[in-house]
């Protein structure tokens, strides 16, 4: 059970190295409405999702702050932990059933947060904010010839892990034109880019060696978004990364043996950080939010892990005497066609209106879930 334990602390270890309290989910009024926010973000959250939304905000909205938000998920769809326990806790041909069960297996973690600083006005609408998220993947690699001592000695875990932190600038403009009513947003951006690359055998892996196999780079990138409205309805796009970069991890390739037997493990593992382009469209009122988003494209991510996405997004809110809001939403991965669902909920509490609470949790089944939370405030 000790191993056991080590092991899956691998995934989760190497998703907070990089970056510490960090949320890929981001923010967690978004999260609860199914991460939807093309059209249905505020002011604050904008970065985020469409920066052409900081220059929407209320006449008596002059600053605002997010300090901050952060959360996290995990997703381990085939349900590795009990089979490592089942391994570790086998002899003889159990090992084998057991090593073939484990075989294929793969877990995720992501976690992430944000801070921002808004100032809205009605010349440049600005909100400088920064930004940590990581990406990891743990996998066995399964060797399943020679005794089952052997096959034991010589399957590895392997993980890999991607950690993304980013201040950027957003500035926006809202104005009329023929009578529309529009908005206009960019965000330019410095991004500070991890990697982390890690093998060794199920035995005697060490997770103080991971940092041993790291790179960093620094790069610029850039956001833009752009919104139409009429009253409640809106329509808008947004586009992310626009500028790709392929990341590559350090190389791990080492050879492990075990009597007679051998088996050459780990190597290098490839990133794409790929632009992402998103449509929504919704109803935001004072006290009512319907929105859609949709993901024009499929980003690979990960070339050697099945983590491709392609999301569609609804999510909804209620605002009762703005104290309390209710939200709930659903989002799913269009990339697989066997992939679940995920169902989102969670509420906004703003006691008097001093500041702002939000929590949110998400469930896609027994093996995926998870949770994020965020004070704001704004005066």
């Amino acid at each position: 059970m000790k191993n056991t334990t080590k092991l899956l602390a691998a995934s989760i270890a190497f998703a907070s190295l990089p970056l510490s309290a960090a949320n890929y989910a981001i923010e967690a009024r978004g999260d609860a409405m199914g991460g939807v926010g093309v059209v249905s973000a505020n002011f604050l959250t904008a970065p985020f999702y469409n920066p052409a939304l900081v220059a929407i905000y209320r006449r008596n909205d002059d600053m605002g702050m997010i300090t901050p938000s952060f959360g996290g998920s995990y997703n381990d769809p085939n349900d590795m932990k009990s089979n490592v326990d089942a391994v570790l806790d086998a002899s003889g041909s159990d090992i084998t059933d057991g090593l073939k069960k484990l075989d294929g297996n793969q877990a995720n973690v992501e976690l992430g947060g944000v801070v921002a600083f808004a100032l809205p006005n009605q010349f440049v609408a600005a909100n400088l904010f920064a930004k940590a998220y990581t990406e990891s993947f743990a996998t066995p690699d399964v060797h399943t010839v020679g005794t089952e001592q052997q096959q034991l000695e010589l399957s590895t875990v392997e993980a890999v892990s991607i950690g993304v932190a980013e201040v950027g600038l957003s500035l926006a403009k809202y104005q009329t034109f023929m009578g529309q009513h529009i908005s206009f947003g960019i965000t330019p951006k410095i991004q500070r880019i991890y990697t982390y690359n890690y093998v060794a055998s199920v035995k005697d892996y060490d997770l103080s060696d991971v940092r041993e196999n790291s790179n960093g780079e620094t790069a610029f990138n850039m956001d833009a978004g752009a919104l139409w409205f009429f009253g409640p309805f809106r329509v808008g796009v947004a586009a992310t990364n626009l500028i790709s970069r392929d990341i590559e991890t350090k190389d791990t390739t080492q050879l492990l043996t075990s009597g007679s037997q051998s088996n050459l493990v780990g190597g290098k593992y490839n990133y794409k950080l790929e632009p992402v382009y998103t449509v929504g469209a919704g109803i935001v009122s004072d006290y009512f939010t319907l929105s859609v988003d949709y993901d024009l494209n499929e980003t690979e991510k990960f070339t050697s892990f099945e983590d491709n996405e392609q999301m569609i997004r609804v999510g909804t809110e209620v605002d009762l005497l703005r104290q309390l809001k209710l939200r709930g939403g659903y989002y799913k991965n269009l990339a697989y066609s066997d992939s679940e669902g995920t169902v989102t909920a969670g509420v906004g509490i703003s006691p008097l209106n001093l500041f702002q609470l939000d929590l949110s949790a998400n469930y896609t089944n027994k093996n995926a879930m998870g949770a994020s939370i965020n004070f704001l405030a704004s005066y």
